[in-house]
């Protein structure tokens, strides 16, 4: 028994490093772009290049990232979340009224407010499970709620924090590097590893692929999809303390539009929106071309309306790619 566990435990290996090799690949495309983008800034601006700035465009990139990660599994499964960017108000408002206001102990106030945000993912996942009605429409409906229940928390007024341990999760180091940035990686390397080894990783492509095969192969959709948008909610939270915590406030406003960074990031990454194929490692790498683009348009002075129409051009090429890509599959 043990050599045959050991013989699978190769076979899978073998397996990963055969899909590892082909994900590289198909990643080769945006890695050019990244490098490539990386290379003009540095010609054109004199402090792209410097280890100040990307420290800086590491430390953006986080948020985003959490976002990302959750998105990933979202889009693999064949939903959506546009609710992220608000649970990111929800849960730094709540989280900087808790200690400001009420005078919560600041490890407290931040378990409370990612359980404030989890319950939104708790909610979309039990309603989308449950029902039939469109991850669009249920993820619509709380991304108003929750943005409403920001500014209604905050009577439409930045809450300010002074608060060490709260400010330190946004804006502390360990060593040379910023704590936001460990927290991403550590993040990555958990839902990584889920989606790569995990039999509840292997049920979320399968649903994603093909739903009501994973149903008659014995696989609970609708626990699959609940827990997925469970987790979507839970790194949605720590990205909004994250993004309250650097700023020391909680601002009603704070992650308008984050979604959309998130689902950029994605289908960059080469995940298709159609669900069931995807990697976290492509996602990775959309995420960084999301934090350069953005961080670039800046230090070239670029408009920030301007920016908002690049951006939307980014979601619409990678979504072009992925139409392009499934439609030659077919022939």
């Amino acid at each position: 028994m043990k050599g045959q566990e050991m013989l699978g435990n190769r076979s899978s290996l073998s397996r990963f490093g055969g899909s590892l090799k082909t994900g590289l690949k198909d990643k080769l495309g945006i890695l050019i772009g990244l490098i490539a983008m990386c290379v003009l800034l540095a010609i054109f601006t004199d402090s792209f290049a410097t280890s100040r700035n990307i420290i800086n465009v590491l430390r953006q990139m986080s948020v985003n990232a959490f976002l990302a990660c959750g998105m990933t599994m979202v889009i693999i499964l064949g939903g959506i979340d546009l609710s992220v960017g608000s649970v990111i108000a929800v849960s730094g408002c709540l989280c900087a009224g808790l200690i400001t206001n009420n005078g919560l102990p600041s490890g407290l106030a931040i378990l409370l407010a990612m359980g404030a945000g989890t319950l939104v993912g708790v909610f979309n996942g039990l309603v989308i499970s449950r029902t039939t009605i469109p991850p669009f429409i249920v993820t619509l409906a709380t991304m108003n709620i929750g943005r409403g229940f920001a500014r209604v928390y905050t009577a439409n007024k930045t809450i300010m924090v002074s608060d060490d341990l709260f400010g330190f999760i946004g804006t502390g180091y360990y060593g040379a590097i910023p704590a936001p940035v460990i927290y991403m990686i550590i993040a990555i390397a958990v839902v990584g590893c889920i989606l790569a080894f995990t039999r509840f990783g292997r049920h979320i492509y399968a649903v994603g692929g093909n739903k009501q095969a994973a149903i008659y192969s014995g696989i609970n959709a609708k626990n699959v999809t609940f827990t997925v948008y469970i987790l979507a909610g839970l790194l949605a939270s720590f990205a909004g303390i994250i993004s309250a915590s650097r700023t020391f406030s909680g601002q009603f406003n704070v992650g308008d539009g984050a979604e959309m960074d998130a689902i950029a990031a994605v289908i960059l990454g080469g995940t298709s929106m159609t669900g069931g194929v995807g990697t976290l490692s492509g996602t990775v790498i959309g995420c960084f071309i999301i934090a350069v683009l953005n961080n670039g348009m800046n230090l070239l002075g670029i408009d920030s309306s301007w920016q908002y129409i690049v951006q939307g051009i980014v979601i619409l090429i990678a979504v072009m790619i992925d139409f392009l890509k499934k439609r030659n599959q077919k022939f």
